[in-house]
């Protein structure tokens, strides 16, 4: 009974007039996001940053988080419509969707993965009610050793797991670091890399780094890219899935949900590569893998559940470790912040009304995106015939104000601008911003439990083998730098031998 007490008033939280029109606006602007190619949750969550300042910590979260799973469903309307996807976690479902859509079945498609994406999402925040307040609670034994060794490993994973090149993704992390340690150093006072120029005294704000990188280097790099005229999509004739198209698919909702709940957890899951994931397992266990990419409704079903669940479970580290587990965590880590919040073991018992508010507006968010998705549709179609050149200045106009209105400073808009430039260059040379901005993020923690654990062992490094959860993260982070150099080392000699072979 205590345990569902706290839940049962998160309830009561989310249910509150304000916090549920908030949590409409988030679904809806995060499924106009995700209809419009381009601008994803992370980019959307940058520039609106600096509109939550004047917003109740729980209202900002909740409508934040909408932003975010209300995008998984939005991009797949121009996935299936338009064979365009719009964010990268539906780029799988542009193979079977766009030839269900060409068959005369876009309605299907696009039923069955708004009923996937209920029942993904759904699953994991049962999972996420569950599963975040046990962490949570074992997580309350970290000291300054475990969170260094955590964030470490966090940093690590996002940068050799996300789906990008691995060295690139390494080189974007070490840049993010750098930047977090521009300004005074907490612990002595002294200034680092600011080059006497008191603007840069108190560190980059993440607000201006994450609304250059995501908002304005994503509008840059988006415009470049959507020169072409794009065709307007035809409004669905059959908006709904038959029985036996849902009797096929619902399997595959089963296991990209399950799926998408693991690997959303870890550091680099996030949805897009829990999509990847369920549409190879559906093609796995195909009887006839033939059908895939020639409009195979679990092709759509699998990656859909799945990329919902990893957008909803990727808040367990966030919110029970303090440890964003994506680039898109990173932006909800900072909002947290900003609003004076830190996310941890803590915010279970510290900030309940927070923690279940927000974790129980997702059930209601998720009922909201199943009840707008199909009426909706034919609103959709519409915005995809505005032009991308009249929603560009918009949005960085938007977003130059929002810039100004942090501390009231043009040299945070120049910073904006400059993150924004080096955000386009990044995108056009392959570097993602997303390992730089969690590295950015982490930098900080990593730095002072780093510096903490010393001061603790007194400068004597033998005591982290007396701790058995850092010896166990250090392990791990071990295996994840060199498990790759030794997987291709042993298929170099292996390829070596058996050239060998054909030779002899």
């Amino acid at each position: 009974m205590d345990f569902f007490a706290p839940v049962l008033e998160g309830f009561g939280t989310v249910l509150e007039p304000g916090n549920l029109l908030y949590c409409f606006i988030g679904v809806l602007v995060g499924m106009l996001i995700g209809v419009l190619p381009g601008l994803g949750p992370a980019a959307t969550m940058a520039i609106l940053l600096p509109m939550t300042f004047g917003i109740e910590p729980v209202t900002a979260i909740i409508m934040l988080a909408g932003i975010f799973y209300g995008a998984q469903y939005g991009g797949t309307i121009t996935s299936v419509l338009l064979r365009l996807p719009g964010e990268a976690s539906s780029v799988v479902t542009v193979f079977d969707g766009y030839q269900m859509a060409k068959q005369g079945r876009a309605g299907a498609a696009l039923g069955v993965a708004a009923v996937g994406s209920f029942i993904g999402g759904t699953a994991a925040i049962l999972g996420l009610t569950f599963l975040a307040p046990l962490i949570a609670g074992f997580a309350l034994d970290f000291g300054p050793p475990e969170y260094a060794a955590l964030s470490l490993l966090g940093v690590t994973l996002v940068a050799t797991i996300s789906s990008g090149n691995k060295v690139k993704a390494l080189i974007a992390a070490a840049i993010g670091v750098f930047l977090a340690m521009v300004g005074r150093d907490v612990f002595t006072g002294t200034e680092r890399f600011t080059f006497d120029n008191l603007s840069l005294s108190d560190g980059i704000d993440f607000v201006t780094v994450a609304m250059g990188l995501f908002g304005l280097g994503e509008i840059l790099y988006n415009l470049e890219e959507r020169h072409k005229a794009m065709a307007t999509p035809e409004k669905p004739k059959r908006v709904w899935p038959t029985t036996g198209e849902f009797k096929q698919s619902a399997p595959a909702i089963g296991r990209g949900s399950i799926l998408g709940f693991l690997l959303g957890i870890l550091p680099g899951g996030g949805a897009t590569i829990s999509s990847l994931a369920a549409y190879g397992v559906e093609k796995k266990v195909a009887k006839d893998p033939s059908r895939f990419g020639k409009g195979a409704i679990e092709g759509v079903a699998g990656p859909e559940s799945a990329n919902n669940a990893a957008a909803t479970s990727s808040f367990i580290p966030l919110l029970s470790l303090g440890i964003p587990a994506n680039a898109t965590m990173a932006l909800m880590f900072g909002a947290l912040l900003i609003q004076g919040i830190t996310p941890g073991p803590l915010l279970v018992s510290d900030e309940p009304e927070l923690f279940w508010g927000v974790v129980n507006s997702m059930y209601i968010g998720n009922i909201l995106l199943l009840i707008m998705a199909i009426p909706l549709i034919g609103v959709f179609v519409k915005i995809l015939s505005v032009r991308p050149a009249i929603l560009a200045p918009i949005t960085v106009l938007i977003t130059l104000i929002g810039a100004y209105t942090i501390k009231n400073s043009v040299f945070d808009v120049g910073l904006v601008v400059l993150f924004g430039v080096i955000g386009y260059l990044m995108k056009k040379t392959g570097f993602e911003p997303g390992p730089l901005v969690l590295a950015f993020v982490l930098a900080e923690l990593l730095e002072s439990s780093v510096r903490r654990s010393l001061i603790l062992f007194e400068g004597n490094l033998g005591e982290v083998f007396t701790r058995p959860i850092t010896v166990t993260l250090l392990f791990v982070f071990l295996i994840v730098i060199f498990l790759p150099i030794f997987q291709k080392m042993l298929g170099r000699a292996t390829a070596k031998s058996k050239s060998k072979e054909l030779v002899s």
